[in-house]
């Protein structure tokens, strides 16, 4: 077991389940499809580039196994998601990089603005000898990343709800005897049409983007247009 840690990064996959539904709803099947594909693209970029320096590894948790099968996501190792609902789901993935690796991190595929640095301090965070844990807070309430170096008991992440206004809040309630805290910045992460404006007004903030991120604002940009009206009108061109 190597000790400088594991990225995993979630996603579904288009074909074998549904993807981004919310989204969907407003900018058409294939915006939310393309949206999901090149986010997913873009944090895989950035937790390479912070994973390299750590000499940590970095997966896709993939929901399917039949997407694995099928060798649907063939640019990182694959790790099955496992059984259940997203908490016991969260839990298996990261007892499994905890196992394998020493910490493990856990990242959500729609928070595509998060930068190397902060994801480097998480790593470098957890890879500390006393138990540590990590943060990241979403704007609407969740979170886009866990990290830690202990495995919390299966029970604990199901007793959280997810998806909620409270969800941040009360994970770290229900975490906060395995370690002290790392708050990390908080982000939007993308569940709706009205979030792609946030996404890409963080990632035009940042002050050293990944060329990743400079693409996907491209894209964003030239896709969307920069207000709603716009997005509404040209999803189901997408």
């Amino acid at each position: 077991m190597s000790g400088a840690g594991a990225i995993a990064i979630f996603v579904k996959t288009p074909g074998h389940s549904a993807v981004k539904t919310r989204l969907a709803a407003t900018i058409g099947d294939a915006g939310a499809v393309a949206w999901h594909r090149r986010a997913a693209a873009t944090v895989a970029a950035v937790a390479t580039t912070a994973a390299a320096a750590a000499g940590a590894a970095v997966y896709w948790a993939v929901a399917e196994p039949s997407a694995i099968a099928d060798g649907a996501w063939p640019d990182l190792p694959n790790l099955a998601q496992g059984e259940g609902g997203l908490g016991a789901r969260m839990g298996s993935v990261h007892a499994a990089l905890v196992a394998r690796h020493g910490h493990g991190v856990l990242l959500g595929a729609d928070a595509p603005q998060l930068e190397v640095r902060v994801l480097a301090d998480a790593l470098a965070w957890c890879a500390a000898p006393a138990p540590h844990q990590a943060i990241g807070p979403a704007r609407d309430g969740g979170f886009w990343l866990y990290a830690g170096n202990r495995a919390p008991p299966p029970a604990r992440w199901d007793g959280v709800g997810y998806s909620r206004p409270e969800t941040a809040r009360d994970f770290r309630a229900a975490f906060d005897d395995g370690g002290d805290w790392l708050v990390l910045p908080t982000l939007t992460d993308v569940d709706e049409a009205a979030d792609l404006t946030l996404v890409a007004r963080e990632l035009t903030a940042l002050a050293a983007p990944h060329p990743a991120q400079t693409a996907l604002g491209a894209w964003l940009d030239a896709t969307f247009g920069r207000d709603g009206a716009m997005r509404e009108q040209r999803g189901a061109r997408v």
